[in-house]
């Protein structure tokens, strides 16, 4: 059989150790090709390059089979620069991570990983978006690595529904507690309470940065939150859609 075309991207960056770790997975179910940011672009979101050149040259990061190519956009310009100049066919799977740190809730909203498989699901692409809940450079990715194989295998196997993705989260590893299983959630109604620090540099001028912390309000047990803590991996199917529907009835009684 023919092997699945796999477009793998990522938020980090091509150099970080997420997106190796699950380009060496993909080698695994089909025939990889690799477009990524040539740096970090976390909290990006669905942003594209407007307003000046992309750049986008084929480079070895690591040897193997994948062709591989460092872009100097976003998430997105990486999906859409693919799949419009770098691909003869559209690819059978787009999947973007593997995150370094927790795209749960809210965080979709912001996430360049998640932005980058919603462009895949908009162009009719099965499209997954992994993310493990560590942040530091060298995260250990072994335990997550069974579950991103059994996702990906049951989405070549089973596709998805058009105009879909998966918003995949995976608990950090944490020693003598093992993964619970796997949790098909919702997304839970947090946010994060933000302030701005004022400070003022060496010229005096004023400057800001960004603190915070994240609340969860949602005390549901069918959330990703939930399934999380409870250290089970959570899918949220996400679509690009977030018309009010709710809202339509009432507002055209007033208008």
């Amino acid at each position: 059989m023919k092997r699945p075309l796999i477009l793998v991207t990522n938020d980090d960056g091509i150099s970080a150790s997420g997106i190796r770790n699950l380009i060496r997975i993909m080698n695994d179910f089909g025939n990889v090709v690799v477009v990524a940011p040539d740096g970090p672009q976390s909290a990006m979101g669905h942003a594209i390059t407007i307003d000046s050149v992309l750049r986008c040259d084929e480079i070895i990061v690591n040897k193997g089979s994948q062709k591989e190519y460092s872009c100097s956009g976003t998430p997105v310009d990486c999906v859409k620069l693919a799949i419009n100049q770098l691909l003869e066919t559209k690819p059978d799977l787009c999947v973007s991570g593997i995150n370094h740190g927790s795209n749960s809730s809210i965080n979709v909203i912001y996430s360049g990983t998640m932005s980058a498989a919603v462009e895949g699901a908009l162009e009719g692409i099965p499209s997954i978006g992994f993310s493990l809940l560590d942040y530091s450079h060298d995260a250990d990715f072994s335990e997550a690595e069974l579950y991103i194989r059994k996702v990906t295998q049951t989405v070549l196997e089973h596709g998805m529904d058009k105009g879909v993705c998966l918003n995949v989260n995976i608990p950090k590893v944490i020693e003598n507690k093992k993964i619970q299983g796997i949790k098909i959630c919702r997304q839970a109604r947090a946010n994060w309470e933000e302030q701005f620090e004022k400070r003022v540099d060496p010229k005096g001028r004023a400057y800001y940065w960004l603190t915070g912390k994240f609340v969860n309000y949602d005390e549901g047990k069918d959330t990703d939150e939930w399934a999380l803590a409870n250290h089970y991996v959570s899918i949220v199917p996400v679509h690009f859609d977030i018309t009010a529907y709710p809202s339509i009835s009432s507002l055209a009684k007033i208008f």
